[in-house]
């Protein structure tokens, strides 16, 4: 199955194709037709004292003109089926880079990057090898073998019935070498997808590694899958030394005595035997063996990269793609009213991380998400994203569902500032703009002053132009974070969410930026994940989660009045100790009512 769609790719490049096979088969024409040349020179040409010059001359022409015909087409055959296997993998690896770009996150969520790194890389490579086995290898060695018999039978008919048994023998030895090493192959891409999940891992994890001293875990870890693969790969090559060379040369010798047997019965029973024919014979069988070689060679490229085609058929019949539009019409977001009634939501099908969430947002407000680690913040973050389908309850957007919503309107109008910002490698200007061609390098620049990230900027070696490394490694926390805001205000957004934006800032950048963060907030609906109560107390509504559900909901002074999970988090993030005892409960109280408590004063 994997090999016919292969093969299917071929479609665009059939006119080259047919060139280079036609090209194959007058080239394997010359190959076999040498020595048949050669054998009736011997058996009618070469007579002792009889030589005719005119009859050298022409056995001699043809000969050298076969000689130059083979090599030069060979040459052309095998220029053009290289290209042409370098064409198909150019757009097999963008078919296969495509398809990634539009599954859903839920799908990378269960599926290491390094494993799809070695799909689009090294297993596309090894596709590669096959086109050109296929093409290049099998394909002449195939012609190659059938030209063989032709001329066999243009020699001696018998002989070369005879040798028809090779035939059988040498399919049960490619059949036997084949059903032994897919196995070991699938083994041995498989133990190289999981290095290249480890070592993409260990470099990501690179300072945590180091400073938790995970090294020699890791050296063990990765060194056991290194082992394992090593192990297979010895094992293949075993049974590919064994059903290579040896067999073939076996197979080789007893046809050679088979051959010297038949011509020595065929003499003491008294017939002639041609030397002509004998040497044609001998001559075409070792055109036979070699081949078989180069295919049993080549067997084992073509079984490792049908392997790989399977693991990259895998990834490219993949249906888990990101939400899209649903039904017709394209809605616009014109004021960013956000509500969401009564959504459920599950990563696995099997436990809930949000319950009946429902809740308001009304244009221009500020909706604060807070709760501890695992509540359910940023899934309500993903879910309006559209990163995820909502399948339980309703997420609308100006009375709208969000599925009926197409991307480029949903990408336009909602900015997002994640907590952690990725910054690409190009440059301060490319970042910002992220190649859309309707923001100018002014809207850049305002865009950039507009959330203060245009003070250091400016003060970068080459200003807007300055070189971004990858993930922005060069650049500080703060200054990343600044590049995000400025990357999302230059699209000038209705829908701003804030996944904790101040949180990679050190306090004198959060001061600063706390200025642009309510500019940005202002005429713009917005929804805020927290976890440093102090960055949303002046939000309209503040929601407080609690294992996948709403348990408070209002504002802060609300909040801190209902003294419930709200209050607790707040005295815990100032400094305060909850005291739990009767005794404790009024010295809390004098302290929470003493004018110099910050309690005490207004909020």
């Amino acid at each position: 199955m994997a090999f016919r769609r292969l093969m299917g790719y071929l479609k665009p490049y059939q006119g080259k194709f047919w060139i280079a096979f036609v090209a194959l088969l007058i080239a394997t024409g010359t190959d076999v037709m040498i020595p048949v040349i050669v054998s009736k020179f011997i058996d009618n040409a070469l007579i002792p004292r009889q030589l005719d010059p005119a009859t050298l001359w022409f056995y001699g022409g043809i000969f050298l003109l076969l000689q130059v015909i083979s090599p030069s087409l060979h040459y052309y055959q095998l220029i053009s089926f290289q290209v042409i296997a370098q064409w198909v993998i150019r757009q097999l690896r963008m078919d296969v880079f495509s398809k990634v770009q539009h599954l859903g996150l839920s799908f990378f969520d269960r599926t290491p990057t390094g494993s799809l790194v070695s799909r689009i890389t090294n297993d596309t490579e090894a596709i590669k090898e096959l086109y050109i086995s296929v093409l290049s290898s099998f394909l002449q060695n195939i012609i190659l073998i059938i030209g063989v018999f032709i001329a066999m039978f243009a020699l001696d008919v018998t002989l070369a019935a005879y040798c028809l048994i090779l035939l059988p023998v040498f399919y049960m030895l490619m059949q036997t070498y084949r059903r032994l090493s897919s196995k070991v192959y699938h083994v041995v891409r498989s133990k190289l997808s999981q290095m290249n999940a480890k070592l993409n891992e260990s470099i990501q994890g690179m300072n945590i590694i180091q400073a938790l001293r995970q090294e020699s875990r890791l050296r063990t870890e990765f060194g056991k899958l290194n082992q394992e693969h090593y192990v297979a790969v010895v094992k293949n090559l075993k049974i590919f030394g064994l059903l290579l060379r040896p067999a073939t040369y076996l197979i080789s010798l007893t046809t050679i005595v088979l051959v010297f047997n038949y011509f020595g019965i065929q003499s003491i029973a008294g017939g002639a035997v041609r030397i002509g024919v004998l040497y044609g014979i001998l001559n075409l069988l070792d055109r036979i063996f070699e081949p078989v070689n180069q295919m049993m060679m080549r067997l084992s490229q073509m079984q490792q990269a049908v392997v790989s085609a399977e693991r990259v058929f895998e990834l490219l019949d993949q249906t888990e793609y990101a939400p899209q539009k649903e039904g017709d019409g394209n809605p616009v977001i014109r004021h960013g009213r956000i509500e969401f009634e009564n959504v459920s939501f599950s990563y696995d099908g099997k436990n809930d991380v949000l319950k009946n969430i429902s809740f308001v947002a009304e244009p221009g407000q500020t909706v604060a998400l807070v709760g501890h680690t695992g509540s359910g913040k940023s899934s309500i973050i993903n879910l309006l994203m559209r990163f995820y389908p909502v399948k339980r309850g309703t997420i609308k957007i100006d009375g709208v569902p969000l599925q009926c919503y197409s991307d480029e309107e949903l990408r336009s109008k909602m900015g997002l500032v994640l907590q952690d910002p990725f910054l690409f490698v190009g440059d301060v200007r490319s970042n910002i703009r992220l190649h859309n061609h309707d923001i100018s390098d002014k809207k850049i620049k305002e865009a950039a002053r507009f959330v203060q990230a245009d003070t250091f900027i400016e003060k970068l070696p080459q200003g807007y132009d300055e070189p971004v490394g990858e993930r922005g490694a060069t650049f500080s926390s703060g200054q990343r974070q600044l590049l995000a805001f400025a990357r999302t205000m230059a699209i000038d957004p209705k829908i701003l969410v804030l996944d904790e934006a101040t949180a990679s800032v050190d306090t004198e950048t959060e001061e600063a930026i706390q200025t642009a963060l309510e500019k940005m907030r202002k005429g713009r609906t917005t929804i805020a994940i927290a976890h440093r109560l102090s960055t949303i107390q002046d939000a309209d509504l503040i929601l407080v989660l609690h294992r996948g559900e709403i348990v408070e909901r209002g504002n802060h002074q609300e909040l801190l009045a209902k003294k419930g999970l709200y209050y607790k988090m707040y005295l815990l993030q100032s400094g305060a100790v909850l005291l739990e005892t009767n005794e404790q409960t009024t010295a809390r109280s004098l302290i929470l009512n003493s004018p110099n408590s910050i309690f005490g004063r207004k909020l």
